[in-house]
């Protein structure tokens, strides 16, 4: 292992944080994508033919009924997300969904107070991959705990690290601060970890 605590033969090269809402995709092999994840959702897609990939990162899996986003769709609710993210790799890759892999991470539990928005967001990503007609290759989802995810769009590498309880605390504050604005109510394999 490297000073960093990663395996010897991953370089971070360009490190692209990927936020909430956000929607990248890369096919240069000094890219990583990094995000932070609680309650919220990654999916990471390859086209492992052309070696294009993307990462998205999104909160909820729908959009509250009783508001509308003032922008418009949101890359911070699943549907749109995935299907942006999906459509960016085809454009950029191959064109085929065949060549297409998935990587899910997040839907933590990580504070009590919340309706388990992780496990909505899990259940939301599996039956919307299924009934597009994709796999999940590999995941790291659930849990009580907030996660730091890498990405290497060009080669498909995923690493995970499980973070500490002071993380967990300041995307508390940030999702609830999300979800309250979204008019969701708080209640009184080759998946490297390092």
């Amino acid at each position: 292992m490297s000073s960093a605590g990663l395996p010897n033969a991953f370089s971070r090269g360009i490190v692209t944080t990927v936020h909430q809402g956000d929607c990248l995709v890369a096919a240069n092999d000094e890219v990583t994508f990094s995000t932070v994840l609680g309650s919220c959702i990654s999916a990471c897609v390859r086209d492992n033919v052309a070696g294009v990939g993307g990462m998205n990162h999104f909160l909820l899996a729908t959009q509250s009924g009783s508001q509308r986003d003032k922008y418009g769709d949101s890359a911070r609710y699943g549907a749109f997300a995935m299907e942006q993210l999906i459509n960016m790799v085809l454009t950029k890759g191959t064109g085929r969904k065949a060549n297409l892999e998935f990587k899910v991470f997040g839907g933590g539990n990580i504070h009590s107070g919340m309706n388990d928005v992780g496990l909505k967001n899990i259940e939301f990503v599996r039956e919307f991959l299924k009934n597009e007609g994709y796999r999940i290759v590999s995941e790291d989802m659930g849990g009580s705990f907030a996660r730091r995810v890498m990405f290497k769009p060009q080669t498909g590498r995923a690493f995970v690290k499980r973070l500490e309880s002071t993380d967990n605390a300041r995307l508390v504050r940030e999702e609830l601060a999300i979800a309250s604005r979204q008019k969701i109510k708080p209640v009184a394999d080759d998946i490297e970890l390092f």
